[in-house]
């Protein structure tokens, strides 16, 4: 495997990401950045990003939620943000990312973990969580949800798929853009870039679209159901906090409300925005992180 770092010189003055580098080596030779805000004491909150995106994009609500007692943890996935990337689509598979996120975790002994994710982190960080259920007390779900290929697709992820697989124009930044529905500025816009000094380095997020299983017999359907079966069973909280504006994952908090018993009597909220509601709403999103772990810094 032929991996890729991108110099830490492309990430110097970026607006509002103070935070300092850590690093943890999932396979040999290969980093995996992240960021370890607030009282190391506490019960950690992990934020897991999807696709395009890094860290980069919970910037607004790291702080918030460290400066109210708690620690904050935000991995860069794989192929994307400060983490080291694999120069071959065919280096990236669900799988893999599974294996490398779970290293991550048990090394770092994370327990009591209140999950955030959205997008790709929702896709993994849902099979985290019901994987590795007895170090996960709470889920909150924006913009994201679990396929497994049974359901139909939305016609908008059909050609985002196509795009990111054939296009020769990959532009992370104003993907970004499109999915977001204030104006980003231009130092913002920079910041997504900042990982990609080449298409070369972009590999992973290429490579995202098509690991989503889209039919019955895809490799990761199976274990995806079996994450259900668990999901079904979840009777810890489970809260929902998506945006008004995403073509792709609308609909989805009802279906997991429904399905999930620790999201019954939950503050579920649907919040003004566009599918990277970090960026729009990031003072409400914070909000119900803060108000869900309230009980935490009162024990």
């Amino acid at each position: 495997m032929r991996i890729l770092r991108t110099d830490e010189a492309r990430f110097k003055g970026l607006p509002d990401y103070p935070f300092a580098p850590h690093f943890h080596e999932v396979e040999t030779g290969l980093r995996m950045h992240y960021v370890d805000e607030g009282p190391a004491n506490r019960h950690p909150i992990v934020m897991l990003h999807g696709e395009p995106s890094w860290s980069y994009l919970y910037r607004h609500m790291i702080p918030r939620v460290a400066a109210a007692g708690h620690r904050v943890l935000a991995p860069d996935l794989i192929g994307f943000g400060k983490s080291d990337k694999p120069a071959d689509i065919a280096d990236y598979s669900y799988e893999r990312h599974m294996t490398w996120l779970t290293n991550w975790l048990e090394t770092l002994n994370l327990d009591n973990i209140t999950l955030v994710c959205q997008n790709w982190g929702s896709l993994l960080g849902l099979r985290l969580a019901a994987e590795h259920a007895s170090r996960f007390q709470r889920i909150i779900v924006g913009n994201g949800m679990l396929p497994t290929g049974d359901a139909h697709i939305p016609a908008t992820f059909t050609l985002w798929k196509a795009f990111a697989s054939y296009s020769p124009w990959f532009p992370v930044s104003r993907i970004v853009q499109l999915g977001t529905s204030r104006t980003l500025n231009r130092a913002e816009l920079a910041a997504y870039d900042a990982p990609f000094p080449s298409p070369g380095y972009k590999a992973g997020a290429r490579a995202f679209p098509r690991l989503v299983p889209v039919t019955p017999d895809d490799p990761e359907s199976a274990a995806n159901r079996a994450a259900w079966d668990i999901l079904e069973n979840w009777k810890k909280p489970f809260i929902t906090c998506f945006s008004s504006g995403d073509p792709i994952t609308r609909g989805g908090d009802r279906h997991m409300q429904r399905r999930i018993p620790g999201a019954h009597g939950q503050p579920h909220i649907t919040l003004r925005g566009g599918h990277f509601l970090q960026e729009d709403s990031p003072e409400d999103f914070a909000r119900i992180i803060i108000d869900a772990c309230k009980c935490e810094l009162a024990a």
